[in-house]
């Protein structure tokens, strides 16, 4: 019996700690060939930050203008959105990364906070997508994802 307690309690720390998987969802070319998107902690606390990282090779820098927006969708309803100046994000983070942001960085890490409106312990098509400040899409990147109150 303690086994299986043992087994179960390694389940639910492996399933808590799982990462989503992120899948490319721009409609045309992008100006960061993302290698690598993350999120954490997983699964999202309402009302608690969560951390969003990127790794791949920028094509141009992120110039002022940037923005960032966050979608969640169920049932195809939109139930969520959150919209950022990239660039203010980005030099609010530790180390600070301001605008702009050269080619030769390979990891950009930012941190926002989950709003109390966020729909809980459901199932969300969540949008990641960034634009830079001359128009162009600096990347998209979708996943399904469940916020919990935390």
């Amino acid at each position: 019996m303690k086994f299986i307690a043992a087994v179960a309690a390694l389940l639910v720390a492996t399933v808590a700690n799982a990462q989503v998987p992120f899948t490319n969802c721009a409609s045309g070319p992008t100006q960061i060939a993302i290698e690598k998107f993350t999120i954490a902690p997983y699964p999202l606390c309402i009302g608690k930050n969560v951390c969003a990282e990127g790794t791949g090779a920028l094509s141009t820098p992120v110039i002022q203008g940037a923005t960032l927006s966050i979608t969640g969708r169920y049932l195809g309803r939109l139930v969520y959105t959150d919209n950022h100046d990239l660039c203010a994000l980005m030099a609010a983070q530790d180390p600070p990364q301001p605008c702009p942001i050269p080619t030769t960085v390979k990891s950009i890490k930012s941190c926002v906070l989950v709003k109390p409106n966020a729909p809980p312990n459901i199932a969300v098509a969540l949008q990641v997508a960034a634009v830079n400040g001359d128009g162009g899409t600096l990347f998209c990147q979708g996943a399904t994802v469940t916020a919990k109150t935390c």
